[in-house]
């Protein structure tokens, strides 16, 4: 058994931002399925990213002035940036449903966001579970779970698509919402990231 180095401050980073993904994912699905008040909203997701570009940037700046670390630093570097590119993407998400002045969520949107938040909760707990590199099988479960929850993705994405061109769609509408469509199942696909740096971090230090 490989003995690592602990910097704890780092594993309780990775948990403080990934909290913020998993709060951000159940705050656009509440705005997608209770459409009321979705300016207010979208304000407050665009705040729970910015607390967390804090937490990266913290994240960041201990990389930067620590000598030892748990684990890779190339595989810190990417697991904070998968954390926030997911925020990064559900902000986008909000921000459309504002910008387009949407009149309401498709059924197609709402089952994405679901997806998604079924996505961070299994992210939140992969990254929790890689304080204790004896949970392996904990943590690929996790990831295995999140490549499933990515194809479900995938389907929806299609049919949502194939959907939105039944008929005559009058164009800008198709605009709006194909792209409200990629950036909530982007934000899956980033999950699937952060999946990929947990399964490499598990190889590393089995």
């Amino acid at each position: 058994m490989r003995l690592m180095p602990r910097e704890e401050r780092f594993f309780d980073l990775f948990d403080r931002a990934a909290s913020k993904v998993v709060e951000a994912a159940h705050a656009l699905l509440d705005m997608m399925e209770n459409y009321t008040d979705v300016a207010y909203k979208a304000g407050e997701i665009r705040r729970m990213e910015h607390e967390a570009d804090v937490i990266v940037h913290e994240i960041a700046n201990r990389l930067n002035v620590s000598f030892v670390t748990p684990i890779d630093r190339e595989d810190i570097h990417a697991l904070a940036g998968g954390l926030d590119d997911v925020l990064d993407y559900i902000e986008a998400t909000s921000d459309r449903m504002v910008l387009y002045r949407i009149p309401s969520p498709t059924p197609e949107a709402i089952e994405l966001a679901r997806i998604l938040v079924a996505a961070s909760e299994e992210v939140q707990a992969g990254v929790t579970a890689i304080a204790n590199f004896r949970q392996t099988d904990a943590i690929l479960k996790h990831c295995v779970r999140i490549n499933e929850l990515e194809n479900d993705g995938d389907v929806v994405l299609a049919r949502a698509l194939s959907k939105l061109f039944e008929g005559n769609p009058h164009p800008l509408d198709v605009l709006k919402w194909k792209e409200i469509y990629d950036h909530v199942e982007t934000a899956t696909d980033k999950c699937e990231d952060v999946a990929n740096v947990l399964e490499s971090v598990v190889v590393k230090n089995a």
